[in-house]
This record gives C-alpha cells, sequence and structure tokens, in this order.
C-alpha cells in the first residue's frame, strides 16, 4: 500500500488518474494533448501509477489504452473503512470525490490485481463450477470453446440463453463471454424490482474478457467488462460488484478460503 500513497502523493499523477477517471481507455498521445504535459513526463507519470496497480492497460491492436483500476482503492477500503461500517460510511466516499471531478464518460469497467497462483490454477478458477460456487455463488457451465454457450445457475435460478456465449476461448491466457440474461426468476432471487430488471433486459448484452499473464512469480489478471450503453442500468448494477468478486477470487487461490459472501450480478 505504500506505492499506491507515494504515487497519489504528486500532483500530476493525481491529475492522470482524474484524466482517466473522467474517460477511461486513453492512449498516451491522448493523455499528453489533455494535460498539456510532455510525453516523457506523462510515462514516467504512468508507469508509477501501474507499479502501484492504480492504472492497467489493455492492447487493442496496436494502441496501448490505459484505464483507472479499482482494485487498490478496494483494498484500501477493506483494511481501513470496514471496521466503521463500510456500507453506511459510504465505502470510499473520500476517495472517489478526489477522482470525480468530473462526469465518467467511459462505459467499460477494467480491473487488474495480481494472485500468487499460477495461470492454469487461475483458468480453473474462472471455468470449473466447484470453483465459481465459492468465491461468486455461481455455477458458470460450459465446454469453454468459442461459440458455446454458458449457463449460469445462481441462488436455485438456472439462467440459460442463446445468448449467453462463449466468444473467445485461449487456456490459460484469455477468456471472453456474454452476460447473463436477466430473467424475472433472477430479479426476484436478488430482489430486483420488475421495473429494474426490465430496463436491463432491455440494453444490449455486455460482454466480459478475462486477461491472465504471468508476472515473475505472481499471475495479473486483468478483467474488463464492457459494451454498455450511455446511461446503463447494467453498468450501474455491477459496478460495486467486481472489485469484491476480484477480491475473493484472489483471496481463494492465495489463502483457500474465499472472502466471507457478499452480493453480485
Amino acid at each position: 500500500m505504500d506505492e499506491v500513497f507515494k504515487a497519489l502523493a504528486d500532483p500530476g499523477r493525481r491529475r492522470l488518474l482524474d484524466s482517466l477517471n473522467a474517460r477511461s481507455g486513453q492512449t498516451l498521445r491522448e493523455l499528453c494533448a489533455e494535460l498539456d504535459m510532455a510525453r516523457q513526463s506523462v510515462s514516467k507519470h504512468l508507469a508509477v501509477l501501474e507499479a502501484a496497480n492504480l492504472v492497467t492497460t489493455v492492447w487493442r491492436g496496436r494502441e496501448k489504452l490505459h484505464y483507472l483500476n479499482a482494485v487498490p482503492i478496494n483494498a484500501l477500503a477493506d483494511r481501513w473503512i470496514n471496521r466503521y461500517d463500510r456500507h453506511r460510511a459510504g465505502a470510499l466516499t473520500d476517495l472517489k470525490t478526489a477522482l470525480e471531478d468530473t462526469p465518467v464518460t467511459s462505459h467499460d469497467f477494467v480491473y487488474t490485481t495480481y494472485i500468487r497462483t499460477t495461470p492454469e490454477r487461475l483458468w480453473q478458477a474462472l471455468t470449473e463450477p466447484a470453483f465459481t460456487k465459492r468465491y461468486w455463488g455461481v455455477e458458470l457451465e460450459s465446454d469453454w470453446t468459442a461459440g458455446s454457450t454458458v449457463t449460469w445457475k445462481q441462488l436455485g435460478v438456472t439462467m440459460e440463453d442463446p445468448g449467453q456465449v462463449v466468444l473467445e476461448a485461449d487456456p490459460p491466457r484469455r477468456l471472453a463471454y456474454t452476460w447473463h440474461t436477466f430473467t424475472p426468476e433472477f430479479a426476484e432471487s436478488v430482489g430486483l424490482s420488475g421495473e429494474s430488471r426490465a430496463a436491463m433486459a432491455a440494453e444490449p448484452r455486455s460482454t466480459v474478457t478475462f486477461e491472465v499473464e504471468q508476472a515473475g512469480e505472481m499471475v495479473k489478471l486483468t478483467v474488463v467488462h464492457g459494451g454498455f450503453p450511455p446511461d446503463s442500468v447494467v453498468r450501474d448494477a455491477v459496478s460495486e460488484g467486481w472489485p469484491e468478486l476480484v477480491s475473493s477470487l484472489k483471496t481463494l487461490l492465495e489463502t483457500g478460503e474465499p472472502l466471507p459472501a457478499g452480493s453480485g450480478q
């Protein structure tokens, strides 16, 4: 956590985070132009932010896109805010205020964490129903080949739909699939109102992608959840779920036990 605080101490790096919070997924050239900073300065600041895991990158063709990463901030909340009742206190309120001076215009969520495991073990945790049920509360059933369907089982509800499919499967490096259908049964099981469910069901189906990379003795996991329209109801619903889910996955792989059960969408 020392690296996180040191990274946040510099006003130039805070400006970079502000920019990425306002519009995530920017290239180095875009960041330089928006902040009116020299390329070398931005590159150095980004290196510090990446080392602190506050910024993560994703390659799209020849472009390297930079995203604000919520995982370290969530870890700060887990360490100190929980004892004062995280939900009632509004976890991360002060940090979010510092990073949200301008409206968010990016519609993708990108999270990165480092896990002491192997790529093969992490792939198992992402694809085997017995694993996913432990840290997610969801059983995902598929043969995990491109084009195959994915069946979701959660809280006694089974969600099957031709639109729930594997988009990419390159074990143990990359996995992508479409998000589940919002059925009336699912809505009832999680206490979702009929109005909210209808709004979610009306949106285009979103996509989640997991990228797995060896990073020394650790494994780097990047989760990209995208394809949301502006003012997405689904985006709002999952916005707080991913950090908790990724943290629980990491804890399970490193300790053998997941975090206490929370909620997911």
